[in-house]
């Protein structure tokens, strides 16, 4: 489990929480820090006991930051937990652990619930079963619940950096659509999310998120591109409550 921080002392003691309060034993916590001017490395030392792995230096965003936390692991299984995010309850990871018991499971992931500062639920990303192709309709699953066999960023690739704040898209593109890797539906409600992200805090940003969409299909296949932009954001309407 990978946790990346800049300055995130507002939650990230949510977040550490919640992974220490998971009921599997075997959990490697790494925690990579940009820096932080706050009181964020105070959080993490004082749980320093329940974290394997952690260092703090400058970085170039947050997908330099995780590769670094790839870099770090050892375990067979990877999954990102951001500062802002935290578990749902306390056996998500064993829930994981015990899908990736098949060798033939290559990734797993779930459903998010996207809440408000004052804890409400604003959108609920329901991910269903995938299906070979479905991401040429705009699908895609919730990153926060992403979890893969470390061996496949050795043989397919870290994230690109090239491809902005669609980073974490173009890995699960990479990985699920264009190498058809075997992919398992969690249907459980394993994050919950602050809303508020970086790809979405203005129109600018949500241009750039576009352009970077586009490059991660064209690049890993996706047939009609410009069609699937289209379907991308419309997916998410239904999500709102």
């Amino acid at each position: 489990m990978i946790t990346v921080t800049r300055n995130a002392q507002k939650n990230l003691g949510y977040c550490i929480n919640s992974v220490i309060e998971q009921n599997y034993n075997n959990l490697e916590y790494i925690i990579v820090d940009g820096a932080s001017t706050d009181d964020t490395l105070q959080i993490i030392r004082q749980n320093s006991t329940h974290i394997t792995s952690f260092i703090s230096e400058p970085d170039h965003g947050i997908y330099d930051a995780i590769n670094k936390g790839i870099s770090l692991a050892t375990g067979d299984i990877v999954g990102i937990l951001n500062s802002d995010d935290f578990f749902t309850c306390n056996d998500i990871i064993s829930n994981v652990a015990a899908v990736f018991a098949d060798p033939g499971i290559d990734v797993v992931y779930g459903d998010l619930d996207y809440i408000a500062p004052n804890g409400r639920i604003v959108r609920k990303w329901r991910s269903g079963a995938y299906i070979q192709g479905i991401f040429n309709k705009g699908w895609m699953p919730p990153h926060p619940t992403f979890y893969c066999r470390r061996e496949l960023f050795e043989r397919l690739g870290y994230y690109d950096l090239q491809y902005g704040t669609a980073a974490d898209y173009e890995l699960m593109l990479r990985f699920m659509h264009a190498n058809k890797t075997n992919a398992y539906y969690l249907n459980k409600v394993m994050v919950k999310m602050m809303t508020g992200g970086v790809s979405n805090k203005n129109y600018l940003n949500r241009i750039k998120a576009w352009v970077f969409d586009f490059k991660a299909m064209r690049k890993n296949g996706v047939t009609f591109p410009l069609m699937c932009i289209i379907f991308k954001p419309l997916r998410k309407i239904f999500q709102y409550i």
